[in-house]
């Protein structure tokens, strides 16, 4: 880019239009000209999603991330066929974190989502306590999204299960914690496939889409 070229820069859920005045080896200096709202999301959505395959969960963080998901957590399940050591799953974050920041930048992001570490089931049960309301994908059915997510949600903690599913102590744990089961239709879908048919299903709902 060059003097004069205009640029977005993006910083604390704020897009500023800028033209750029100075170039050099190292720094870049640009005026600012407007200001406005990042365009994020109404919803505040964190997806827990059960450890699949590595290159399953780089696929699911970055359509998730380009769908409008505000954070990605990890969480181990029973049925995980993949199951890495937290520190060493740390080594794999660090890529799955670009992957979030490519696709924030490629969708217009005003924020980069983070991947966190792993959790354990009950830590997930615990984290997903403290949002508006909890929704758990379940291929043994629920209710509709469309009966569970009003225009006006703000938050929303997002439960997705591994390629084997929940076990069904895991459901009934997530149900008497006051996780709702939603149902996504007859079909199973995979479970890189679950959390993009959610996300879109919510954003949808939410005016988001």
């Amino acid at each position: 880019m060059a003097v004069g070229d205009e640029i977005v820069a993006c910083c604390g859920g704020v897009d500023y239009l800028c033209r750029l005045e100075k170039i050099s080896d190292t720094a870049v200096l640009a005026a600012v000209l407007s200001e406005e709202p990042s365009k994020e999301p109404s919803v505040y959505l964190t997806l827990y999603q059960a450890v699949p395959k590595l290159d399953k969960l780089e696929l699911i963080v970055q359509k998730s991330v380009e769908l409008g998901a505000s954070k990605i957590v990890p969480v181990l399940t029973k049925r995980c066929i993949s199951r890495p050591e937290k520190a060493q799953f740390e080594k794999k974050r660090e890529r799955l974190q670009r992957i979030s920041l490519e696709a924030a930048k490629q969708s217009g992001r005003g924020i980069i989502p983070e991947v966190s570490g792993i959790i354990s089931f009950d830590e997930c049960l615990r984290a997903m306590k403290t949002h508006g309301f909890g929704l758990m994908c379940y291929e043994k059915g629920g209710r509709r999204l469309s009966e569970t997510v009003a225009p006006d949600t703000r938050d929303v903690g997002l439960l997705i299960g591994p390629e084997g599913g929940f076990e069904p102590e895991e459901a009934e744990r997530a149900e008497n914690a006051g996780i709702a089961r939603i149902w996504l239709g007859d079909r199973i879908l995979r479970c890189e496939t679950a959390p993009i048919a959610a996300i879109s299903v919510i954003m949808n709902l939410t005016n988001n889409i």
